[in-house]
């Protein structure tokens, strides 16, 4: 993402999750799609994806955290949207970051959490984050905004982060480079250690954008 827009995030949240029951991939609409709009790179993607899914499905909870985690952090090559859009803030689909190969923290994050709801993850286990990312090391003041999934195993448990600047699935107690600004998922928006959504949300933004655009690839609701 572009971390000089962090203010500016942070108010578009507010719009973010326009309904959205999430029902499952239409892989074979997804690669006619992907081929169609990509070509046959893009189709063979879709192809690795779904059969890595497959291979995921009877696996524990945690071991399908790890997979997804290394699937992704290890086949998309960050960059940011100008790079890869064209334009400043694009939101991409899961078929469209392995098409292009790239994307940015928030593209791993929407790809990582799509690919656990279709595993079956329940979705008040996980929470898209914005965070303050302290770079530079332990000493530095330099912090930069960034977006990580969490995975709670309960409601009141401390999250496991999932992220594309550290390879391993960490505790959030053990990231102290990362300060938490809020989370949301399809049920509202959570503000500091809140459990429960506090508000729900019901405009158009981004999050509905992508939305209609993977409709279109093949999410069936």
């Amino acid at each position: 993402m572009a971390y000089r827009r962090l203010a500016a995030v942070g108010g578009a949240v507010i719009l973010l999750i326009a309904g959205g029951a999430r029902g499952g991939f239409d892989m074979d609409r997804m690669r006619q799609v992907a081929q169609l709009r990509f070509g046959t790179a893009a189709a063979e993607a879709v192809d690795g994806w779904r059969s890595a899914v497959v291979s995921w499905r009877d696996l524990p909870e945690e071991a399908q955290l790890q997979r997804v985690n290394e699937f992704f952090n290890r086949r998309i090559r960050f960059a940011e949207d100008s790079q890869v859009w064209g334009q400043t803030d694009y939101w991409a689909t899961p078929l469209e970051v392995l098409a292009r190969g790239a994307g940015d923290c928030e593209d791993y994050v929407f790809a990582k959490y799509f690919t656990l709801r279709e595993l079956g993850v329940a979705e008040d286990r996980l929470r898209m984050t914005y965070v303050r990312a302290r770079i530079g090391g332990a000493g530095s003041s330099v912090t930069q905004a960034h977006m990580v999934l969490s995975y709670y195993a309960t409601p009141d448990a401390v999250p496991l982060v999932l992220d594309n600047l550290v390879t391993g699935i960490r505790p959030a107690s053990a990231r102290p480079d990362l300060a938490p600004v809020f989370s949301f998922n399809m049920q509202g928006i959570f503000v500091g250690g809140a459990t429960q959504a506090s508000q729900p949300v019901d405009r158009v933004s981004r999050w509905r954008e992508m939305l209609l655009r993977m409709n279109a690839e093949g999410l069936r609701d």
